[in-house]
């Protein structure tokens, strides 16, 4: 317990130190957005790795995916390497940091609007991303409940206090410096965290062989030995949707397409990318293969049991179970491990979301001129209003179980999100012939998509009578996510077939910042034909 208190103590005082350290950073817009664009491949590739993977992953989504799908289960975390990190960076990182510093869009919404000269089309995107954030902010609590009540006896409010607290003075102190440094030291404690616990729980099962033979004898809700442990899972297709939304929708989403903002240079993208590629098969990969064993741990007493569904347990407590065996010395990496993933996320979404309404809503529609300082002063308010606002709603949950609709909500959010914006950022970074009136139309696909998926789900509506199709579609919010982001990239590029384009004088002087010639040493020089 000590050793516990004493980690704890020295994670949350450097974390403040590094926002006290970030403060000189902080003091205009850009500064306090983007960490003034010249943030290196490291602290990028961390901070993207970081955001992307939280206490959800690790504890619930683990835990889900690991019972149901076994260990093939690990295809999802490699998915999130190889299409979540290792292409986004190569299809988008360099097109984004190069278009939006020519059109100096700081946010999502701000790159909708002055792409397809609208500003409409940026004020529906910052509201779609502050309805849709706040219960993704909610949900990242999901978890830290049943770990830290393996050795803490304190009630829950005040885990979720001190997270939001802490987390809510270094981004408001050093904004994207801070949250940058402190995701790259969060990512280091993740890194040997995740692969201590991984051979921890192998070894404690006699070792991968022995575990993987034990996970081949059991049946569970496959009907057949080996599903658990097959190469694909028992349920193959279900496994492939869980992948792309994981994956793909990262493409999407505000608060990981952001950090290609504030990279310092085209080399740094290369460099960025093999880092976050390791960095999320190793984190990802890790999480994924760990959650694989859940069902050796079906009788611990430590998993709890869903009081609806038979058979199902809790998906948030299967993790901690699996941990409730380790050393204390272990079990205290494992706590500042998920800390760490879960304040990442937060400071990632809380500055997203504050920005966002800052320079996109409240400053458009401000009749006088906002000075870099106010808008800096108002982002700061904004962050301590989300954090509040999370909180609140995670301690809610906390106090009346039966409430499952906000660990349902980081789903559906992720596939409102994904859904309205990955097709219409994608097409607008590469094609000119992409129409306004397409993005307003993919808006709606997206938040229609979720929104239905939301009403199903609160309403547990039956589905089962709606045909094959619709009803596999809106059997759950991963697979209602799946089809927003893929028919969205069908959606976006026919309207535009059928719709008015912006001039081509207009459409020349975006892309123009594509052909700029730039100075590099002789060495990094392409070879040009004669």
């Amino acid at each position: 317990m000590a050793l516990i208190i004493v980690l704890l103590v020295c994670f949350f005082t450097l974390m403040i130190g590094v926002g006290i350290y970030s403060r000189a950073k902080a003091t205009d817009v850009e500064g306090f957005v983007l960490g003034g664009r010249g943030v290196g491949p490291w602290l990028t590739a961390f901070a993207f790795g970081t955001s992307y993977f939280s206490a959800v992953i690790f504890v619930g989504y683990a835990g889900q995916f690991g019972w149901n799908f076994g260990m093939s289960a690990t295809w999802a975390g490699l998915g999130n390497a190889f299409i979540g990190s290792l292409l986004a960076w190569n299809i988008l990182g360099r097109r984004t940091r190069i278009m939006t510093q020519h059109l100096d869009a700081k946010t999502m919404p701000d790159f909708f609007g002055k792409r397809f000269d609208s500003t409409p089309l940026k004020v529906i995107a910052s509201i779609i991303v502050f309805v849709f954030l706040i219960p993704y902010t909610a949900s990242l609590y999901n978890g830290l409940s049943s770990l830290f009540g393996l050795v803490f006896n304190i009630p829950y409010w005040v885990v979720i206090l001190i997270m939001a607290v802490l987390t809510g003075i270094y981004v408001v102190v050093g904004g994207y410096m801070a949250t940058a440094i402190n995701d790259f030291i969060q990512g280091i404690i993740m890194l040997f965290g995740i692969s201590a616990v991984i051979y921890a729980v192998v070894h404690n099962n006699g070792g991968l062989l022995v575990a993987s033979q034990k996970l081949a004898e059991i049946e569970g809700n496959a009907g057949w030995k080996g599903a658990y442990s097959s190469f694909f899972g028992p349920d193959p297709l279900a496994l492939l949707f869980v992948v792309i939304l994981t994956s793909l929708g990262t493409w999407g989403l505000p608060q990981m397409v952001g950090k290609f903002y504030a990279i310092k240079s085209e080399k740094d993208i290369h460099k960025g990318t093999v880092i976050s590629t390791v960095f999320a098969i190793v984190v990802a990969g890790g999480c994924y293969f760990l959650g694989g064993f859940g069902r050796l741990y079906a009788d611990s007493p430590n998993i709890k049991w869903n009081p609806v569904k038979e058979g199902v347990p809790l998906f948030d407590s299967i993790v901690p179970a699996m941990l409730s065996t380790l050393p204390t010395v272990l079990i205290a990496i494992v706590i500042v491990l998920v800390l760490s993933a879960s304040m990442s996320t937060l400071s990632s979404l809380v500055l997203t979301s504050s920005s966002t309404f800052t320079l996109d809503v409240i400053k458009p529609l401000s009749k006088k001129e906002m000075t870099e300082k106010k808008q800096v002063a108002i982002m700061r308010f904004f962050i301590i209003f989300f954090i509040t606002v999370s909180a609140v709603i995670a301690v809610f949950k906390d106090a009346n179980p039966n409430v499952t609709f906000i660990a349902q909500m980081m789903g559906v959010s992720w596939g409102a999100l994904a859904g309205a914006f990955l097709a219409p950022f994608l097409y607008g970074l590469y094609s000119k012939k992409i129409s306004k009136a397409s993005v307003y139309v993919c808006y709606v696909w997206g938040c229609g998509l979720a929104i239905a998926q939301m009403i199903i789900s609160l309403g547990q509506v039956d589905v089962s009578g709606w045909g094959t199709v619709l009803s596999y579609i809106f059997k759950s919010s991963i697979n209602s996510g799946v089809v927003a982001m893929v028919g969205g990239l069908i959606i976006v590029p026919i309207v535009s077939l059928f719709t008015k384009k912006p001039s081509e004088e207009k459409l020349n002087e975006l892309f123009a910042c594509y052909d700029e010639k730039v100075l590099v040493k002789q060495k990094d020089a392409l070879e040009e034909a004669e």
